[in-house]
């Protein structure tokens, strides 16, 4: 951001909750990487600004950057991430974690595609630290421009990475006090909105880093403390004027992506008590209401695990075998529907197993 042209055209926004997070080398790498004019807010979360001024050393100087404090006690990312999102005063805005990187060029790449489409929103390229890409979303083959909510399978992508107009915008923001699942509601009004949205899809990515893992030992929180934000979405106005099938497209993601991954990611048989499965019953049943019949286009392999997940009675050590065979994903169970004419469904496996593969070239 020049002295001539102090209006930046981006205000990208970092929350960072402790001097213990890399975040000198996230905004590092939003400075050395970008030519056009850029702000980097970095909102202090519950945390001395001093504490994170030294952090960030020389970069704390920097005049495109500026350190906001926001202090609420509460263990939620989504707070520093509106109070940064209110600081804004540039057309477009941008969110970043603190242990995560852009790749050289990337608010550029994301400018030009903006520009070229005028578009109202820009979803980046995602990778892992690794190097793996991430295949959400699965958008329709070669799609970049003009991307459609339930089409382009929007829902995948759970967060609000890239840059949204501000003026197109004004209000939305984060669930408050959400521990988890905070930018939901957000991206889903973003996919749903029949805005102008577009996939900078060759770009440079946004890179997930790999310090995110490390935070510390894991331990999977209770089913119903990792759906708190379920209740509050589903009993939206908004969410519930959607078209059937927008939200048939989110149910289907939610059952694929939360449901089976809260078995996955909880394979020890201790953790499954009777309330945590009474739990996680509850929260498929719940989302199976807003989309009645959504399932019909799960392959054979993840309607067995649904039926196990529905019915509590299903032994835990079955449950976690049906959880595995779901991810064998060249068996004939999991490319096949059981709904026989669902088979080609877009949502059903064929069409959208096609899609991530071509989303990762």
């Amino acid at each position: 951001m020049s002295i001539s042209d102090p209006t930046p055209a981006v205000d990208l926004v970092v929350a960072v909750h402790s001097a213990g997070r890399p975040v000198e080398r996230a905004v590092a790498s939003v400075l050395d990487g970008t030519r056009a004019a850029i702000r980097v807010t970095v909102v202090c979360h519950n945390i001395d600004r001093a504490e994170i001024a030294e952090k960030l050393g020389p970069l704390a100087a920097d005049p495109r950057v500026r350190l906001v404090e926001h202090v609420d006690g509460v263990r939620s990312p989504s707070g520093p991430f509106n109070r940064g999102m209110d600081e804004a005063t540039a057309p477009f805005t941008s969110i970043m974690g603190s242990d995560d990187v852009l790749e050289p060029g990337a608010v550029d790449s994301w400018l030009r595609k903006q520009r070229a489409d005028d578009a109202d929103v820009v979803v980046t390229r995602l990778r892992h630290a690794a190097g793996p890409v991430v295949p959400t979303p699965p958008v329709r083959p070669g799609r970049t421009r003009r991307l459609d909510g339930t089409r382009d399978r929007l829902s995948y992508r759970s967060a609000p990475l890239g840059l949204v107009r501000r003026e197109a915008f004004p209000t939305l923001r984060l669930t408050e006090g959400a521990p988890v699942g905070g930018d939901i509601a957000f991206v889903l009004a973003l996919w749903f909105s029949g805005r102008r949205i577009s996939y900078d899809r060759t770009g440079p990515a946004y890179v997930i880093g790999a310090d995110a893992v490390d935070r510390v030992t894991f331990r999977p929180k209770p089913v119903a403390e990792e759906f708190t934000y379920l209740p509050s979405l589903v009993e939206a106005e908004w969410f519930m004027n959607l078209p059937a099938r927008a939200r048939a497209s989110y149910a289907v993601k939610f059952l694929r992506v939360q449901v089976f991954g809260a078995v996955h990611n909880r394979p020890d048989p201790a953790f499954w008590t009777p309330e945590e499965r009474d739990d996680l019953r509850d929260v498929t049943r719940r989302v199976l209401g807003f989309a009645p019949g959504a399932e019909r286009v799960l392959s054979v392999a993840d309607r067995r695990l649904l039926d196990a997940v529905l019915d509590v009675g299903t032994p835990v050590d079955r449950l976690f075998a049906l959880s595995e065979a779901r991810r064998r994903y060249r068996s004939a169970a999991a490319v096949l529907t059981r709904d026989p004419s669902r088979l080609l469904a877009r949502e059903a496996p064929l069409r959208f197993m096609t899609a991530s593969v071509l989303t990762r070239r």
